[in-house]
């Protein structure tokens, strides 16, 4: 007779999280939001998960999973969701794409309206630099050309976008002289982006694996950065198929600086350091 094997518990911790409890976030993290869990990732699991536990006043991690997949617990998915998604960000993150930016702008001037969609958006640092990009490109008097839709599937770092307040750190980062000419400084010490970014910036949830999206116009440029690479091959395959079509023949795609796409020839093609276009001999 077999030995019976059970499930490892560290018994330590404050609430039981067996193999199979993790096994259960790993499966329900990827249908919902596409993120791949490997095994290294059980602690970190834990230490996000584990305050929605104490505040629910339940007893374990494995009835914290049976409520997320009751019908009381639809709202707290959202939760679980947010709890587990990375958003680590800041001002000008990887430079060198927000120069390219720039200089791309620059050769739609005066052509109409340029949209850009910044797909995976977190707190807003991002966006806002496009559209300083955008500004410092183009001009800042009059009506900006550039509209830009930002998306997150994490709705409270999507409140903390639409808002536009940073801490004195998060603007210490931004480049000389851009702190006085785009932010107003707070009572308590925190910068707001001025009316006029935060005009350019239209924020709203969206899940990049779901079958269908709420954007729809070809767009001029999409930043995707620093969030597939915790999708599957599979996944981001999927994804890149659905953006193809809502670029522009000149658009760009930007992504993240250790995200590589060559699978995805056929579709696209590297341009620059991690700046791709459409492949011209479309599939």
């Amino acid at each position: 007779m077999p030995p019976i094997v059970l499930p490892k518990i560290d018994f330590n911790r404050e609430f039981s999280f067996s193999d199979q409890d993790f096994e259960r976030v790993r499966q329900l993290i990827y249908k919902e939001a596409g993120i791949s869990l490997n095994p290294t990732k059980k602690d970190m699991v834990y230490g996000r998960l584990v305050r929605r536990i104490r505040e629910l006043k339940l007893a374990s991690f494995g009835a914290y999973i049976d409520f997320l997949q009751s019908v009381a617990g639809k709202r707290e998915f959202e939760q679980f969701v947010n709890a587990l998604t990375t958003n680590l960000t800041f001002f000008f993150r990887e430079e060198h794409h927000f120069q390219m930016l720039g200089d791309y702008l620059k050769t739609l001037a005066g052509k109409g309206e340029i949209s850009i969609w910044c797909a995976a958006s977190s707190t807003g640092e991002e966006p806002y630099s496009i559209a300083i990009s955008a500004l410092e490109a183009l001009g800042s008097t009059g009506r900006s050309p550039v509209q830009i839709i930002a998306t997150d599937l994490d709705t409270s770092v999507l409140e903390v976008g639409r808002k536009g307040i940073y801490s004195a750190d998060k603007i210490a980062r931004l480049p000389a002289g851009y702190a006085a000419r785009y932010f107003d400084k707070l009572p308590d010490g925190n910068y707001q982006a001025k009316q006029q970014l935060r005009d350019m910036i239209s924020f709203s949830r969206l899940n990049l694996v779901e079958s269908s999206w709420s954007v729809r116009k070809p767009f001029d440029a999409i930043f995707c950065r620093n969030v597939m690479i915790y999708f599957d091959r599979e996944t981001q395959f999927s994804v890149l198929k659905k953006f193809h079509p809502l670029l522009k023949a000149h658009g760009l795609l930007f992504v993240g600086h250790s995200e590589n796409f060559y699978f995805a020839a056929d579709y696209f093609t590297l341009r620059g350091k991690t700046v791709y276009e459409l492949t011209k001999s479309k599939p």
